[in-house]
C-alpha cells in the first residue's frame, strides 16, 4: 500500500472533527477506547474494511467489531433483540460486544463474510466523540499489526502501523487492557462468551438466563477456520519473543526462567518478586486480575524492545477476569502450554 503520514493527535474537540472528517472520506483513524485501541473505518464507506485488513495485515475472514456511541444506534443494521438492551443497559457503554444478525445495511467485508455482526458501544469519551462527530457506526479491530500483541498505548499504535494509516487520537493509557468481551444470544435467554473480557461470566449470569462459554476459549485449536469473534485465530497476540506459558507455582516458574539456557530470558513477575528473577523481570503490578490484565500487552511488547529470546508468563487460573488473560497468554504462546515435567 501507499506510505502516508500519520499524524498523532492530542484529545480535543479539534482533533475529533478532523478524525471524523477523516472516518467521513473513508480514511483510517486509531482511537483509544477503555480495552484497547481500535483502528477505526466508517461501517458504510465502500472498501474502508479492505484498508484495515491492509493496514494491519489481517485475514479478510476475521470479523471486525462495530462501534456505536448509543445502544440504539444499533438497530441501523442489526436484528436487535430484547437481551441486547436488557445486556445494554447494565454493560453499555462498557467493554462489551454483543454478536447479531446483520442487515443488508453492513457490507460483508465488515463481517468477515458471516451473516452476524459484531456490536459495541464504547465507554471511552474519545471514542464515543468520534463515533458521533463521524455520523455513522465505526468498524475497528484493535490497532496493531495482525498477530501482534494489542495496543494499549498511542506509541504502541504508531510503532505498528506509523505510514499505513492517516492518524491517531492519543488518549493515553487504557484502563482494561485486553479487549472486550464478546458473547453470542442463544435464543433461550442465554449466552455464550466468544472471547472473555472485563465484563465476566458471573457477571453476565445477573442478567441472562444462562453462560455458556465456548470451547475455543480455553482450546485455541477449536477455533475452526473460519472465526466468529475477532481474537479467535490460534495464535494471536505474539511478540516476536517467544511466550513460555508455564502452568505451575509462581516460584517454578521462576526457577524454569533462571535455568533457561536461551541468552536474554524474562519473566513477567508481581513487583514484589523483581529482585528473584536472573535475567529481565517484567512487573505485573500486583499480580491481581486487574493489573495483569491492564499490563499484559505492554509487558510482551517490553519484550521485543528488550530484544529477549523468550518471556515466562504464569497461567492463570480459568475464572473470573483472569479467564480473558488465560485466553489471550496460550493463543501468544501459540497453544502451547509448559509444565514442570515438560
Amino acid at each position: 500500500m501507499s506510505e502516508k503520514k500519520t499524524v498523532v493527535l492530542p484529545v480535543s474537540d479539534g482533533a475529533i472533527a478532523y478524525a471524523a472528517d477523516i472516518i467521513k472520506r473513508g480514511g483510517l483513524v486509531a482511537f483509544p477506547t477503555e480495552t484497547v485501541y481500535g483502528l477505526g473505518a466508517s461501517a458504510y464507506y465502500p472498501g474502508a474494511a479492505k484498508k484495515i485488513y491492509e493496514a494491519k495485515g489481517r485475514p479478510s475472514d476475521n470479523p471486525l467489531i462495530v462501534h456505536v456511541s448509543e445502544p440504539n444506534e444499533a438497530e441501523d443494521f442489526a436484528v436487535v433483540q430484547s437481551e441486547f438492551y436488557r445486556l445494554a443497559e447494565r454493560f453499555m457503554p462498557g467493554p462489551l460486544t454483543v454478536v447479531l444478525k446483520k442487515t443488508e445495511k453492513i457490507d460483508p467485508s465488515v463481517t468477515g463474510g458471516l451473516d452476524t455482526v459484531a456490536v459495541r458501544c464504547p465507554e471511552h469519551p474519545a471514542a464515543r466523540a468520534l463515533i458521533k462527530a463521524s455520523g455513522c457506526p465505526i468498524a475497528a479491530p484493535s490497532a496493531n499489526r495482525s498477530g501482534s500483541p494489542s495496543p494499549t498505548e498511542a506509541a504502541h499504535v504508531l510503532a505498528d502501523l506509523d505510514g499505513r494509516i492517516d492518524a491517531i487520537i492519543d488518549g493515553g493509557p487504557c484502563r482494561v487492557g485486553v479487549e472486550s468481551t464478546v458473547i453470542s444470544l442463544d435464543g433461550d435467554g442465554g449466552c455464550t462468551i466468544l472471547r472473555p473480557g472485563d465484563v465476566t461470566a458471573d457477571m453476565l449470569a445477573e442478567v441472562m438466563r444462562s453462560v455458556r462459554i465456548a470451547g475455543a476459549v480455553t482450546d485455541p485449536s477449536l477455533s475452526g477456520d473460519r472465526p466468529l469473534s475477532p481474537g479467535m485465530k490460534y495464535k494471536h497476540y505474539s511478540p516476536r519473543a517467544e511466550v513460555i506459558a508455564y502452568e505451575g507455582a509462581l516460584e517454578e516458574m521462576i526457577d524454569a526462567a533462571n535455568c533457561d539456557p536461551a541468552p536474554r530470558v524474562g519473566a513477567i513477575v508481581p513487583d514484589g518478586y523483581a529482585d528473584q528473577v536472573k535475567g529481565t523481570a517484567l512487573l505485573s503490578g500486583d499480580g491481581g486480575a486487574d493489573d495483569m490484565c491492564h499490563a499484559f500487552f505492554s509487558l510482551l511488547r517490553q519484550a521485543d524492545e528488550l530484544s529477549l529470546d523468550r518471556v515466562y508468563v504464569r497461567v492463570p487460573p480459568k475464572t473470573g477476569k483472569f479467564l480473558a488473560l488465560y485466553n489471550r497468554l496460550i493463543r501468544a504462546a501459540g497453544g502451547k502450554i509448559t509444565t514442570p515435567e515438560n
